[in-house]
């Protein structure tokens, strides 16, 4: 038995790591940072999970450089460039940039990762202004998820402590920033997650690709995939505690949480919407219709629109080339029936409740395909008027 509750103050919970972010003027008329750090006082193992984007950015690059199973006692953020395609210039920025921070504070195998416009080398100077800025003992977890933002309209922070039926505990926190560009498929989204629990390399390991494959590759904002998507986990074991249940269980728990706040946070969305796929006769025909729905701009309009027009969702179903039959898919939003063999038409009465339905920030769209009982849901939100206007301008 074993007990998880959220706490405040993400980050600065969790024993022997610190964190700090600063405005080096990457970010203009703003009094967020765009520079930050996460700092452990002792090296700490690393797992991380990164894009599928063959155009993989310097940040990447440079981490994979790293041998099997390194230590690491530090991760620098920047904001504003992305430092993708960069080619090997992207990676030797990364070096002169962290050997100008080795003047500062002692490093381990030290970590880059940036977000923000891809094909501008990095701003060496600018970056590097920050290190005097930095408070290097510091736990501010809300300036640190504050400066890694780009399109945000919020900073993403949670923290659980873990308590184990012995009543010892330890603790897991996390910062994350997404808001567009966001279809993961790891394995301009990124993710920071540590815990002072004493979990094995070979845990962390596992356990960090299986949330992510729960929870981060489920979302899709705009069905594009990043040339940055990282999700890091970082350990140093300081409280000297561990149980596997309840670490998977508190790690499923933060990530699911953080990939909802990134749906809700998607540029100009209103609504966060489930899309659960069932009766499929393959589990890969299930994950294939249910993230076409999510990713497909004709139902993300209606959704914005508040407009129940289930023949969107049929011909997306279909366009994905499953095993399907129209005579045996029933469509329903949350447990009203929109369309189904017994009723192809949507009478005024059903139509009344599913555009009320369809007002809320949640609800979720089943699609019963009825050939098989396998079945996959994924997370998408609305597109909206504002999200073509962020992205119009995206660089200015």
């Amino acid at each position: 038995m074993f007990n998880i509750f959220p706490i405040k103050n993400g980050l600065a919970n969790v024993e022997g790591f610190y964190c700090d972010g600063v405005n080096a003027g990457l970010k203009t008329n703003s009094d967020d940072g765009d520079v930050a750090f996460i700092r452990s006082e002792i090296p700490c193992d690393v797992s991380a999970v990164f894009t599928t984007n063959t155009f993989q950015a310097a940040p990447i690059k440079h981490y994979q450089k790293y041998p099997k199973d390194f230590q690491t006692n530090f991760i620098l953020i920047n904001a504003k460039n992305a430092n993708a395609l960069t080619g090997q210039r992207g990676i030797k920025d990364i070096d002169t940039i962290l050997t100008k921070l080795n003047d500062y504070i002692p490093l381990t195998n030290p970590i880059m990762s940036s977000t923000g416009v891809i094909g501008y080398p990095l701003p060496i100077e600018q970056i590097s202004s920050a290190f005097e800025k930095f408070d290097f003992n510091a736990k501010n977890s809300y300036k640190t998820a504050r400066a890694i933002m780009t399109t945000d309209s919020f900073e993403k922070e949670l923290a659980y402590k873990v308590e184990l039926e012995d009543g010892k505990s330890f603790h897991i926190a996390a910062i994350c920033k997404g808001a567009g560009m966001i279809n993961p498929a790891m394995a301009t989204m990124l993710c920071f997650i540590i815990t002072d629990a004493n979990i094995p390399k070979e845990d962390m390991d596992i356990l960090l690709t299986k949330s992510v494959e729960k929870s981060f590759n489920t979302i899709s904002v705009d069905g594009d995939t990043s040339t940055n998507d990282s999700v890091f986990l970082l350990s140093n074991k300081k409280s000297k505690h561990y149980d596997k249940e309840a670490f998977a269980q508190a790690l499923d728990m933060l990530t699911h949480q953080l990939s909802m706040m990134i749906l809700k946070d998607g540029e100009g969305a209103n609504k966060v919407v489930a899309f659960c796929v069932k009766g499929a006769k393959t589990q890969e025909d299930a994950q294939k219709a249910s993230k076409a729905l999510s990713n497909s701009l004709l139902v993300k309009t209606a959704l914005f629109g508040e407009d129940p027009n289930w023949g969107r969702i049929a011909s997306t179903i279909g366009a994905s080339n499953i095993t399907c039959n129209e005579e045996d898919l029933v469509i329903k939003y949350d447990d009203l029936i929109i369309y189904s063999k017994e009723f192809p038409v949507l009478d005024k009465d059903r139509e009344e409740k599913a555009c009320a339905i369809m007002k809320n920030e949640s609800f979720k769209i089943t699609c019963d395909l009825g050939v098989g009982s396998e079945n996959y849901t994924s997370y998408g939100c609305d597109l909206s008027y504002e999200y073509v206007k962020i992205n119009a301008d995206y660089r200015t």
